[in-house]
């Protein structure tokens, strides 16, 4: 597989789209794993609007095996480099008809393991025993996620809408955003498709029109060390 041109879609503007990386044996046996999950677990959250097993890789025993495919590993070390690790990730489902909707944002916190006062990280949260943490500009800047879509992903059912290249103005304030100066792009995902974004691009997604659900595994990975006495929490 070629993947200069999505590398240098990743460097100029934050995000590109690799079809084709999962097949339906594949993806019929990641959605096989997650439903014979223990959803008593407190990782699993489910709402009318959403269902999210937080920690994925962690609670839901064999997904691993499934997710890390040789295909995935070639596209992880070719684009973001050998060193590079799983440190947070999340499964996401949002049914056909739901509510739920995420607001123009960039990613901003990471997983760690407690709370620690650091020099330059901050602002701290915690929610569901899950401390959240701003860290340095460094760490955020050399992260990457990929996004596993199980489903057709399109405008119908919560596609992600991005502002190309909107990963290289540093940490922004979202209300401040002119879309007529920086359009929006939808970006339409086939199941087995994945989404590889910077966590600086500013996303959001909409409500859900279509009636189908959208289903995605979202894995976020890095190559840098926390200071001494903080840890990743999916470590």
């Amino acid at each position: 597989m070629d993947l200069t041109a999505h590398s240098a879609a990743l460097a100029s503007q934050g995000y590109t789209v690799i079809e084709d990386v999962f097949d339906e044996a594949a993806i019929a046996a990641i959605i096989d794993a997650i439903g014979q999950a223990d959803s008593s677990h407190p990782a699993f959250r489910k709402t009318q609007d959403l269902f999210a097993i937080r920690q994925f890789l962690r609670v839901v025993p064999g997904v691993q095996v499934q997710v890390f495919t040789p295909a995935l590993l070639h596209i992880i070390h070719a684009l973001f480099g050998p060193d590079y690790f799983p440190v947070k990730s999340i499964y996401f489902d949002k049914p056909g008809q739901s509510n739920w909707f995420v607001a123009w944002h960039q990613d901003l916190t990471i997983s760690v393991d407690k709370r620690i006062q650091l020099e330059g990280f901050g602002p701290w949260t915690v929610k569901h025993n899950q401390y959240a943490v701003q860290p340095p500009l460094d760490i955020l800047e050399h992260n990457y996620t990929i996004r596993i879509h199980l489903d057709d992903t399109n405008e119908k059912n919560g596609a992600l809408k991005v502002i190309p290249g909107s990963h290289l103005r540093g940490v922004q304030r979202p209300e401040l955003l002119d879309l007529q100066a920086t359009p929006e792009v939808s970006c339409p995902v086939k199941k087995g498709g994945i989404m590889i974004m910077r966590p600086l691009l500013l996303h959001a997604s909409s409500r859900s029109t279509g009636g189908s659900n959208r289903r995605v595994v979202h894995i976020e990975f890095t190559d840098r060390r926390l200071p001494e006495g903080l840890q990743w929490s999916e470590l």
